[in-house]
């Protein structure tokens, strides 16, 4: 059996995931911090964006507990053509082009989960190719009115199919989709 590759991915109801650091902080509670690390203790990589890569390694190395240990502990993988020489413990740089091969290679090792977190145009790139098994949107109960949206205009058309629904106290749905087989 091979691993899954997740993605975890903040989202406003109009679609909206640029910046939640911005918008989410006020729905989040005990519940959702708990969602969020049963999904991070099903992994044991962390695959990230380079963008978000920067913003979570300028973070998450000064700070202590359990998700703060996840991250810093657990292997990262940066998708990069212009990182050379990632100061985070435990980072390997891919590059964009190799990013299909690799990843298969790594789905076929033992292990458990391959978590993406944010990584907005990684998630797509993955959609895209077939590599993204399950993708969780913890969905807002907020219209955030401009920012980048999850999904373009145009793109290709990706049947998923509805594995898992949350609600939270707070007001956030937790759905997760898998890929169509």
């Amino acid at each position: 059996m091979s691993r899954r590759i997740t993605a975890s991915v903040y989202l406003s109801l109009d679609g909206v995931v640029e910046a939640p650091e911005n918008w989410h902080f006020p729905y989040h509670d005990d519940a959702t911090q708990e969602a969020v690390l049963a999904g991070m203790r099903a992994a044991d990589t962390v695959l990230l964006g380079r963008k978000t890569f920067d913003i979570f390694a300028g973070a998450w190395p000064e700070r202590t507990g359990e998700m703060a240990d996840w991250f810093n502990l657990s292997p990262k993988l940066v998708v990069s053509s212009t990182l050379r020489d990632p100061e985070w413990k435990n980072t390997t740089v891919i590059a964009p082009a190799r990013l299909v091969e690799e990843l298969i290679e790594l789905k076929a090792r033992p292990g458990r989960a391959i978590g993406v977190h944010g990584s907005i145009s990684l998630v797509r790139a993955l959609l895209e190719h077939g590599l993204l098994d399950d993708l969780t949107f913890m969905i807002h109960p907020l219209v955030v009115g401009s920012g980048e949206r999850m999904f373009p205009e145009t793109g290709p058309r990706l049947p998923l199919r509805l594995t898992a629904a949350t609600t939270f106290g707070s007001g956030i749905q937790s759905l997760t989709y898998s890929k169509e087989n």
